[in-house]
């Protein structure tokens, strides 16, 4: 870890907590009924260097319909003698599972997947008339703690301080949401998307990271002070009409992003992103990071507390998932394809020594 970067960019846990609020820009306007958008994504799966009997699995959209999104369908092909759609119930984790025998020496899959997804909005300033209401056991689960999200310890002391003096789920909610733009950064060095390991995060109080470790942090702040939550894995999909470096169209191979949700009484599940406006932060405009009080930031902050821009696939909220028929550990999250042979697990963060490929477009017919 760059000493430097650390001391500039960490902060003094526990007794030197830092607990702000931050600016609260002005909502940004949304229209009342956003518009329905339909995509294709195919995931090509080559696993390279087959040894023994090959397997694979490839996450596929949401199994259930939102108020933000629909699933059409999905397809394969292939030369695998097995293969079919998959489905972890608990969390919603669907993936099309592929086997190939020894004997087959060049192993390929291809998924695609079609979907229509339209921009979300949740209006945190009143409880919306007619807001659906999560299953009791639903919510349960979604206070859990998992491997890398614990909710004791340092987590919950963390939590306790950030949302001391607020009142109401709300307030609590957009307390974690704005201490934690506030206090992370983005990491670019980090591999893929990071690990989400929280506990580790606080206490080495380095608190740089991308999506899967921002987003997990607030999951898990959120868990500890009570408030269901959970991340949402998926890829980005299209351009961004108003970020461009919250896009990617095309070749969407390394476009992974995990978002979060948090369970607000009276609201539904409500979406939120720090990490993402710690993305702009870095990445919005050329010459590196630009301050929180740029026009750009204080939109995204604004936005991201409440609202996504749909230009993403959502898969799943998976953790600690046990793939089946795998003969390797459970892995902490699905947002990549997995593939193993007799040799152990591919790397699903190097698509070019796995070999895999995912391409997006849209479909305007």
């Amino acid at each position: 870890m760059n000493r430097r970067v650390f001391l500039k960019q960490g902060l003094g846990l526990s007794a030197g907590l830092v607990v702000t609020g931050g600016p609260r820009p002005s909502r940004v306007a949304q229209a009342a009924e956003a518009k329905w958008r339909t995509f294709e994504v195919v995931s090509r799966i080559e696993p390279t260097d087959p040894s023994g009997m090959t397997r694979a699995w490839i996450p596929v959209p949401l199994m259930k319909d939102t108020d933000y999104f629909k699933r059409l369908d999905d397809t394969w092909k292939g030369n695998a003698a097995t293969a079919r759609l998959a489905h972890d119930e608990k969390h919603d984790a669907g993936f099309v599972y592929a086997e190939w025998p020894g004997t087959e020496k060049a192993p390929v899959v291809e998924v695609t997947s079609r979907f229509s997804t339209r921009d979300r909005f949740v209006d945190v300033s009143k409880p919306p008339a007619g807001a659906a209401r999560e299953d009791a056991a639903v919510l349960r689960t979604y206070l859990e703690p998992t491997a890398l999200i614990p909710t004791d310890g340092i987590v919950l002391e963390t939590a306790q301080k950030i949302v001391k003096g607020q009142t109401g789920e709300v307030a609590k909610a957009r307390a974690i949401y704005e201490w934690i733009v506030d206090n992370t950064f983005r990491d670019p060095k980090v591999k893929g998307c990071g690990r989400g390991d929280v506990k580790t995060m606080l206490e080495t109080r380095y608190l740089g990271g991308k999506c899967a470790d921002l987003n997990a942090l607030y999951v898990g702040l959120a868990r500890a002070a009570g408030l269901p939550a959970r991340d949402v894995y998926g890829v980005r999909c299209a351009d961004s009409a108003t970020f461009k470096s919250l896009g990617k169209s095309g070749d969407i191979s390394k476009a992974q992003h995990c978002r979060a949700e948090v369970y607000l009484t009276g609201y539904g599940w409500v979406p939120v992103d720090p990490a993402d406006v710690r993305k702009v932060v870095l990445e919005e405009k050329p010459g590196g990071s630009i301050p929180l009080t740029d026009p750009a930031v204080l939109q995204a902050r604004a936005k991201l507390f409440g609202a996504w821009e749909m230009n993403w696939l959502a898969y799943n909220y998976a953790h600690d998932l046990k793939l089946p028929s795998a003969t390797g550990k459970a892995i902490p999250f699905l947002m990549y394809p997995q593939a193993e042979t007799d040799e152990g697990r591919k790397d699903s963060l190097d698509p070019t020594t796995f070999r895999y490929t995912i391409t997006a477009k849209e479909i305007t017919a």
